[in-house]
């Protein structure tokens, strides 16, 4: 008791009359405990890592609004009341519950996504404001509750895209995974992906995580292929399993054929001296992709010149894909 009474001495202000140690109230010590918890969630608080995606939209007079106001078909929950699709059948209960979940609509997602970084980006500023060492308990609390009510908008945005890391998944099946663990997997790709997409673009989210949870998939393929290539060449029946060669194909032949009529259609209406840089850039031509210097020296400019052209041509070739509904078409077939 001496002990608890005397360091709530040290804790009390500087100036006030204290009293003989044994002469410390409860009060006093629940007074000090009160001050440590504070001091505590003072140093928790500006310890934390608010990470979020800059947009201009934020600065304008009207930024609160647009991050409040929903859209007319947003609704939370996201359950929706019928049965399971077919493409949920044969899986565990978990994973087609997923189907149970309503997709996003674009502007849902672009409400949800502009939420979730308004309210960070609101923590972080409001704290860049707070003194360290003098912030009040209702200061703190509400730079909180805009963060807890950003990782609820995140949880909506996670929950409403699950069943697609379930359908790529599918895809993806090899011997060094399960169906499960890569659901795992692609699970975590997706929440990275929420944390990184920039909704400002005016694109959809299935499309950049899409991407990401792929990207991440063929990585983990390639790590089972080195690991099996490694150890397991001294037993016959696992040799003959590591030799197979797991199927990663995500479209048809079909499919394929009309994404390169296509991309070939995009590269013809370009300029010759774009096309000419788009191609060796990313090694269309079968040739290992070339770098800005290599391109430069070749055609007799700077390689700021051969970046600002291939920058150029992307563009175009965005526009492009754009009119002729490419993102749809594709996210169709997914």
């Amino acid at each position: 008791m001496i002990a608890a009474a005397k360091k709530a001495l040290k804790l009390l202000p500087r100036g006030r009359t204290t009293r003989p140690a044994s002469r410390i109230t409860a009060a006093d010590v629940a007074a000090a405990r009160r001050r440590a918890e504070l001091a505590a969630r003072r140093e928790a608080l500006f310890a934390r890592e608010i990470d979020y995606i800059p947009c201009r939209q934020f600065l304008k007079a009207d930024a609160e609004a647009l991050a409040t106001k929903p859209p007319a078909d947003a609704a939370v929950p996201l359950e929706s009341r019928d049965g399971p699709p077919a493409d949920a059948k044969g899986l565990t209960p978990y994973l087609a519950s997923l189907y149970q979940n309503r997709l996003l609509s674009k502007d849902e997602e672009q409400f949800y996504f502009r939420r979730m970084n308004w309210l960070k980006f609101r923590a972080a500023t409001t704290r860049g404001r707070l003194d360290r060492r003098r912030a009040t308990l209702r200061q703190i609390e509400q730079v909180e509750g805009w963060l807890t009510e950003a990782e609820t908008v995140k949880a909506i945005l996670i929950t409403s895209n699950l069943r697609l890391v379930v359908s790529i998944a599918k895809k993806f099946i090899d011997p060094s995974w399960t169906f499960d663990e890569l659901v795992s997997e692609g699970n975590v790709a997706l929440m990275r992906s929420v944390e990184k997409f920039n909704f400002a673009l005016g694109n959809r989210f299935s499309t950049y995580a899409t991407y990401a949870i792929q990207r991440h998939f063929f990585r983990l393929s390639h790590r089972g292929r080195q690991f099996r290539k490694r150890f397991v060449a001294d037993d016959e029946s696992l040799r003959d399993r590591a030799e197979s060669t797991p199927s990663t194909e995500y479209c048809s032949t079909e499919q394929i054929d009309v994404l390169k009529g296509l991309f070939s259609q995009f590269l013809g209406e370009l300029e010759p001296r774009e096309r000419k840089i788009v191609v060796a850039r990313f090694g269309f031509d079968g040739k290992p992709p070339r770098t800005f210097r290599e391109l430069g020296s070749q055609m007799g400019v700077c390689k700021e010149r051969i970046r600002q052209i291939q920058t150029r041509a992307m563009e175009k070739l965005r526009a492009m894909a754009s009119e002729a509904r490419l993102e749809q078409t594709v996210g169709d077939w997914l």
